[in-house]
């Protein structure tokens, strides 16, 4: 049985992982360089709680189940899961009546521990919360990640069990006979397919269009973002901020990151489907951010800002999740539109489309007795471990000892062993170390990372990139 995955986003690298547990044969295609680098790499990287999903959409079925699973995903794939907890915060009466709204659809989720704070409690959880909000919907089980690690991790422990994964293979084509999947063909290779997985992102529209299928309505939606400085500002809020929600969205965020930082947004803009690439911030949309955040939060200090970012998701008419097997074409199967909460989501959804596909296409598949489903990350020295045990390492090995990012301290056995992992990039390296993640990003780092990127690659050091094929560093010698 040929599986081919396309796409390892959030959900195709989850759902490749799962796939491994079962005597079949997997491979996941993927244009970018690395995973996770599509959709999966600029978002608010929640793991949300479940109430803001209407019951009885697919969203709803998914997100809370997704929630409960990432306590035992971060176990098995060692990634950090940090359950600081939200709160949506009301201002007015009217936006109380909708905490009440958000607090039913949540016990309705099965959502566990939700309440509805009163002022006093509120600001004692959040002090520097603005003082005229009166009241909040808390969520303890609401949680933070890094979406990137989330995908690496799972594409490694997928190729650990048995998985193929081709990056920088652009699909081009898929060949049907008699209305059945027969063949997919990249930039590179042909494959022979028994079952197609799409997981294409804000690409799978294209993707069903390949395959003959009718079309899956994708237009993309940009949401730009501020971060803070970690080291200066890492302490104004405890938990995730959320405004009262409109029809855009969850609204504009303020929150800490997992390496605690703090970011805000995102703004939540419909785009043209031609402009699926575009990851441009604008000035209207960070005015934006600013005058919301500060809303919620009136002391943060722009001052301390280290990025602005954007990044584009996928939207759909009716704001959910399309999943399952097309209607038209025999073996393709579509996990698509995975707007938020799709992160917190993607545990679940990958466990139900592989037992999907068993149900749909009666396949006889036998659970590996060997499955592994343990990934170590790789370890970070300084601050892990005791300065004992530290230098007793750096004796065994000096490049544990070399300090490559000052900011987060990354040493240079770090950077080795991402680049044994499969980095070959800036933001390879960077997503699985945090090098060039702190306060200077990556303006003391890069250059020493380019020479490791090119001694232990081989590579000349100007035909390494930051992550697309056209992001250059360096290009040509200055002098002879």
């Amino acid at each position: 049985m040929k599986i081919i995955v396309i796409g390892a986003g959030i959900i195709g690298s989850l759902i490749a992982r799962e796939l491994t547990r079962y005597d079949c044969d997997v491979t996941v295609l993927e244009k970018e360089k690395d995973a996770g680098l599509g959709v999966s790499k600029a978002n608010s990287a929640i793991i949300h709680a479940g109430y803001d999903d209407e019951p009885n959409t697919i969203r709803s079925k998914y997100c809370s189940k997704g929630n409960f699973l990432y306590t035992k995903l971060a176990e098995e794939l060692d990634i950090e899961v940090k359950r600081i907890g939200s709160h949506v915060v009301a201002f007015n009466n009217e936006e109380r009546n909708t905490l009440n709204k958000l607090y039913k659809q949540g016990i309705e989720n099965n959502v566990p521990g939700l309440r509805i704070l009163e002022k006093d409690e509120l600001l004692s959880m959040e002090p520097n919360l603005n003082p005229d909000a009166i009241a909040s919907l808390y969520a303890p089980t609401a949680a933070i990640t890094e979406p990137w690690q989330v995908c690496i991790a799972a594409i490694e422990n997928a190729f650990e069990n048995g998985a193929k994964i081709n990056f920088q293979e652009e699909v081009i084509d898929i060949e049907i006979v008699s209305s059945r999947v027969r063949k997919v063909i990249t930039n590179k290779h042909e494959y022979e397919a028994d079952i197609i997985i799409n997981a294409a992102g804000l690409y799978a529209d294209k993707i069903a269009t390949m395959a003959q299928d009718r079309g899956i309505p994708i237009f993309p939606r940009i949401g730009e973002y501020i971060l803070l400085n970690k080291f200066t500002a890492h302490d104004i809020v405890n938990s995730i901020i959320f405004p009262t929600p409109s029809k855009m969205g969850k609204g504009i965020l303020v929150l800490p990151t997992v390496d605690k930082g703090i970011l805000l947004g995102p703004t939540s803009t419909d785009l043209h489907y031609k402009l699926k690439d575009l990851r441009a911030t604008s000035k209207e949309g960070l005015d934006r951010i600013v005058q919301n955040a500060k809303h919620l939060v009136p002391s943060i200090d722009l001052r301390e800002t280290v990025k602005i970012f954007a990044g584009s998701r996928p939207e759909t008419p009716n704001k959910d999740f399309w999943i399952g097997p097309s209607r038209n074409i025999y073996g393709l199967f579509h996990v698509a539109g995975m707007r938020s909460p799709g992160l917190t989501s993607a545990p679940a959804i990958a466990i139900d489309v592989v037992e999907q596909l068993i149900k749909r296409y009666d396949l006889e598949l036998k659970k590996k007795p060997d499955f592994n489903p343990i990934r170590k990350r790789i370890q970070h020295y300084i601050g892990e471990l005791s300065l004992e045990e530290y230098d007793e390492t750096i004796k065994k090995d000096p490049l544990a000892g070399k300090i490559v990012c000052v900011c987060n301290k990354v040493t240079e056995r770090e950077i080795v062993e991402a680049i044994k992992r499969g980095a070959r990039t800036i933001d390879s390296v960077k997503f699985r170390t945090r090098a060039s993640f702190g306060e200077c990003q990556g303006g003391f780092c890069t250059n020493k990372i380019l020479e490791i990127l090119a001694r232990e690659t081989g590579v000349p050091v100007d035909s390494i990139v930051y992550n697309t094929d056209s992001s250059y560093i360096v290009k040509g010698k200055v002098r002879k």
